[in-house]
């Protein structure tokens, strides 16, 4: 934990000269491929039908590249950035919230869109995205995204969807007359104090905040103090998504916010679990395929992220995920995620969602903010009954 604190304080420490970086020369010409590629990855992400046959992206990829696909997952954008700073990796498919701190880091290098030929298929609100792109200088190939939904047992509800965060953050009596408490979870990384504050942003108006992720001081104490309370409800925070759907199943778990991934995986398994976006709105995640600044297998790397945007992988990933694919075109005609699966997970709730970014003291909506080594070790606390 002390390392991942200090790796994520260091980030920070040069976020804030993110628009000075110097863009590094991008690779000019594509060659031939080094034989392997490594990817830090979300759970889901890079599937090669070991879970289920049907979800397979990378067999096809290895056979027509020789580029050889390893993958190793993380469950934090906290351990994404720690990876990426030891190194030994390629590619990473990094957030909102650690994509900017990957670039201030000289982490990663700026790509050549020229050598992506279906970046022209990309959908037109994520091409020039601020969490990829600096100075008009692209960092990463858009992914997948999606917003973080509240996750919820049917039985407990009695069958109607709740409406509003409160169930995981306040105390009280479920439809089935039981109460939430040791019954909710909450997520296992600093970037959750936005979740509060959004909640904060429709219960505490009087507050001023405008942007979950721009926070001053009465405010971020604010969302502080309602986790606090929050930890008294908490059975556990989870970052592990296949311990979280254990939890669901055998834990006695029925609430908390959770990623499309978890429901679709219990709801494939037959459990009583359904999702929804409550009325205050969700925090959500927009992911960039990023190359290390190192990398030593630069030519497959790139085809990689040349295969990431082909529309059948897309509409697979989107499927298996529960996200929304980068690319339009992979909404129609993809068996796995059907016609209407891009609607079922959020495509046209994009203006709605607030993406996950790194929280910076100099800050766009106030005069100073809380900068996000604060959040980190603030979180800590209050999991540790801080």
């Amino acid at each position: 934990m002390k390392h991942l604190l200090k790796s994520c304080t260091a980030a920070l420490a040069c976020l804030s000269f993110a628009t000075q970086v110097i863009a590094a020369e991008p690779l000019k010409t594509l060659g031939k491929g080094e034989g392997a590629v490594s990817i830090v990855a979300w759970a889901g992400y890079i599937e090669r039908g070991e879970s289920d046959k049907n979800y397979d992206w990378v067999t096809g990829f290895e056979k027509e590249t020789g580029c050889k696909v390893s993958v190793k997952t993380a469950a934090t954008s906290d351990e994404m950035v720690a990876l990426m700073n030891e190194g030994g990796f390629d590619l990473v498919t990094a957030s909102g919230d650690a994509s900017l701190r990957l670039v201030a880091g000289k982490r990663v290098q700026p790509i050549n869109i020229d050598l992506i030929p279906s970046w022209k298929n990309l959908d037109d609100r994520l091409k020039n995205a601020p969490w990829h792109t600096v100075n008009g200088v692209h960092y990463g190939v858009p992914y997948l995204w999606g917003p973080n939904v509240l996750m919820y047992n049917t039985d407990a509800f009695k069958g109607e969807a709740p409406k509003s965060w409160n169930v995981v953050f306040e105390e009280m009596t479920l439809p089935d007359g039981k109460s939430n408490k040791g019954r909710v979870q909450a997520y296992d990384g600093p970037i959750y104090i936005a979740d509060a504050a959004l909640y904060l942003m429709a219960h505490k108006p009087q507050l001023g905040i405008k942007d979950p992720y721009e926070l001053n001081e009465d405010q971020y104490k604010a969302a502080l103090d309602l986790l606090r309370g929050q930890r008294k409800l908490v059975s556990r925070y989870w970052h592990d998504a296949m311990i979280q759907t254990d939890d669901f199943k055998n834990e006695g778990v029925v609430a908390s916010g959770s990623w499309p991934f978890q429901v679709n995986l219990l709801q494939s398994d037959k459990q009583k679990i359904a999702s929804t976006f409550p009325d205050e709105g969700t925090t959500g995640w927009a992911d960039t395929t990023m190359l290390h600044a190192d990398s030593e297998h630069p030519n497959c790397a790139y085809m990689w992220m040349e295969h990431s945007l082909q529309a059948k992988v897309q509409g697979d990933a989107a499927a298996w995920f529960g996200a929304v694919p980068s690319v339009p075109a992979a909404c129609k005609g993809n068996e796995l995620l059907t016609d209407s699966g891009c609607a079922t997970n959020g495509y046209d709730h994009f203006d709605k969602i607030r993406f996950w970014k790194t929280p910076v003291a100099k800050c766009s909506t106030q005069s100073e903010c809380v900068p996000y080594h604060r959040w980190v070790s603030d979180y800590i606390g209050v999991i540790g009954g801080r």
